[in-house]
């Protein structure tokens, strides 16, 4: 099993070509005039709304000043505020069709959903631009198009991971060769035939507005039917409160659903998902990691996804190399813990009942999105492992991978894990081991976390019960995370 995790030679190549031409972007333009619709789509496409408008904004209008520093003018407070103005006005409308792609994509099907961001960059470009007397130039209409619809379709295949749509992914070199050959045929444009091609730049640009509005109005009426909790009564019936035990029931206040306990306990139903969150399941270490998967939950996929392909490994191959181990059989209910962004259920069957539960609302926002795109089904809670909010024996299969090691009571977490599985399951938990934790968190961004902790990290295998059966601890050929199992007896021992 591990051999199939040797690193390819080939594909690390390639990777690291792709990671340095983005990087090189960022200093020739026309590189850059590639790379940078690509990051900024993919970089919006990973934050929520405004978090992600404001970023945009803080990396548009902070290096403009800087770029443009000589041109500041000295003369007194109203040219400067005017200059300050007009530099932010641009830069807004440079983020906005970025921000329009993010709000009208996610709902729409298929390629269409790659359109929002083309339409809005030239509706914005050609008509806005010229009555706020911002430099537009018409002829530049048709390949300012195809580049950003480049961009926009690059992301929507690299999310699908390029294993779907083969028909748009047979036709995305020939869109990139029109696109190049577009954008060098219309920058040779002899100057005196601009203006005869202004009509034609201008049409195109109330084509693409009238475009832009028909796909947000599809997007509204497209939002569809979520099913409610009140209509998944066995689920419910597996739910009790983290705290009390007491079984649930669905409310239904003010057009909003909410889990009652029958001693009056409270968990409200926010976006499809139960909250059994309390002020205490966020401090000490719990609190202090779960900010930070607050912070990197938009893009904590792609980074770990880059991650392995700068090292050369297969990601599938990587992820079968502990999903694998499970014992998972078709009609299966199955539960992880800690589940992130619901990376691990692409490895399961289809036939299955899935549920996770994660401390992170962002990592579940976007579980929620990972799901819509592979058109899977789970149902989802926010709450605490060391607390969860279901009955004995509900679930046919339990696993846990990474995050563990960082809980405040790794102990706990496990024996509720051996709860809620049922009589005779194999349990599966894995995670990094020290090696990882201080060869790669501790030299990250937010690497002051993982640093001057109590104790190095370890497997858990001397908190996993005594009674429980068929206890293994593997460890992965590059030494870097362990998995380890146990099966919950049939019957409780005496």
């Amino acid at each position: 099993m591990q051999d199939t995790l040797r690193p390819n030679r080939w594909s690390q190549l390639l990777a690291w070509a792709i990671a340095s031409l983005f990087i090189l972007g960022f200093f020739f333009s026309r590189i850059g005039t590639w790379t940078g619709p690509i990051s900024g789509v993919w970089f919006v496409g990973t934050q929520k709304p405004r978090r992600g408008f404001l970023w945009m904004l803080a990396f548009y209008f902070i290096p403009s000043l800087l770029i443009g520093w000589r041109k500041f003018p000295l003369s007194g407070p109203g040219p400067a505020f005017h200059y300050l103005g007009m530099t932010l006005l641009v830069s807004v409308l440079g983020i906005l069709p970025f921000t329009f792609h993010r709000l009208v994509s996610p709902r729409l099907p298929g390629l269409l959903s790659t359109l929002p961001f083309p339409l809005a960059v030239v509706a914005f470009k050609i008509l806005i631009s010229p009555p706020l007397h911002i430099a537009a130039a018409p002829s530049a209409t048709i390949p300012l198009f195809l580049i950003s619809w480049f961009a926009a379709t690059l992301i929507w295949m690299w999310n699908r991971e390029f294993k779907t749509a083969r028909i748009a992914l047979a036709a995305l070199p020939f869109a990139a060769a029109y696109a190049l050959a577009a954008y060098g045929f219309f920058h040779r444009l002899n100057a005196a035939l601009l203006p005869a091609s202004l009509p034609i730049a201008t049409a195109f640009a109330w084509v693409c507005l009238a475009g832009a509005i028909a796909l947000s109005i599809f997007a509204i009426l497209n939002a569809g039917k979520h099913l409610t909790w009140a209509e998944r009564p066995q689920t419910v019936a597996l739910l009790q409160s983290p705290a009390t035990g007491n079984p649930l029931h669905v409310v239904t206040e003010g057009g909003r659903e909410t889990l009652l306990s029958s001693s009056g306990e409270r968990f409200p139903i926010r976006n499809g998902i139960p909250t059994f969150l309390k002020p205490e399941d966020l401090t000490g270490d719990n609190g202090k990691y779960n900010h930070l998967y607050q912070v990197i939950g938009g893009f904590y996929d792609d980074t770990q996804r880059i991650f392995i392909a700068l090292k050369g490994f297969n990601r599938d191959a990587y992820f079968r190399s502990y999903m694998s181990l499970l014992e998972v059989k078709p009609g299966d209910s199955v539960l992880e813990t800690s589940v992130g962004t619901g990376l691990n259920f692409k490895y399961l069957p289809r036939s299955v009942k899935l549920s996770g539960l994660d401390l992170s609302p962002e990592m579940l926002v976007n579980c929620q999105a990972n799901l819509r795109r592979w058109e899977m089904n789970a149902d989802l809670y926010l709450g605490n492992a060391e607390s969860l909010p279901f009955t004995d024996s509900s679930f046919d299969v339990v696993f846990h991978v990474g995050g563990i090691n960082f809980f405040n009571d790794r102990a706990k977490a496990i024996r509720e894990m051996i709860r809620v599985a049922k009589p005779g399951s194999l349990l599966l938990i894995a995670d990094e081991t020290e090696k990882h934790v201080k060869g790669v968190y501790e030299k990250g961004p937010g690497g002051y976390l993982y640093k001057n902790r109590k104790a190095p990290v370890s497997a858990p295998v001397d908190l996993v019960p005594p009674e429980m059966l068929e206890i293994h601890l593997e460890i992965g050929r590059t030494g870097e995370w362990y998995m380890l199992t146990f099966r919950k007896p049939l019957q409780a021992l005496e």
